[in-house]
C-alpha cells in the first residue's frame, strides 16, 4: 500500500470549507478510481492558522499515477480548494506501508 501525504495552511474560518470540498467533491471522484483505498484529513492549530494534512491510501504507485498523472509527486489541488487555502505544498510525498497494526 502507498500513502500519499500533502500539507496545506488555511485560515481558521476556511478550514471547514476545505473539509467540505474534500468530502463533497474530491472524495466521490476518488472513490471511482481503481486502487483508491481511503483518505484521512488531519488538522492542528498553529498560531492563527490551521495546518491541514491529507493522507490518501492507494494499492500501488500505478493507482497513484492514474490519479495524479505522469508526475505523481505534483500536488493535485483544484481551484475551489486553492480559493480557501492560504498556502499549500506543490509537491507530495509517497510512503510504502511496511507495517500497519491495530489495537491488540
Amino acid at each position: 500500500m502507498i500513502v500519499r501525504v500533502w500539507r496545506a495552511i488555511a485560515a481558521p474560518g476556511n478550514a471547514p470549507a476545505y473539509r467540505e470540498h474534500l468530502e463533497q467533491v474530491v472524495l466521490p471522484q476518488l472513490r471511482t478510481l481503481p486502487g483508491f483505498i481511503g483518505i484521512t484529513l488531519m488538522q492542528r492549530e498553529r498560531d492563527d492558522r490551521i495546518e491541514l494534512v491529507v493522507s490518501s491510501r492507494w494499492e500501488s504507485m500505478v493507482a497513484v499515477r492514474a490519479f495524479a498523472g505522469s508526475n505523481p509527486e505534483r500536488a493535485v489541488v483544484e481551484p475551489a480548494a486553492r480559493s480557501v487555502l492560504l498556502g499549500f505544498d506543490h509537491a507530495v510525498s509517497h510512503y510504502e506501508v511496511s507495517l500497519e497494526a491495530g489495537a491488540a
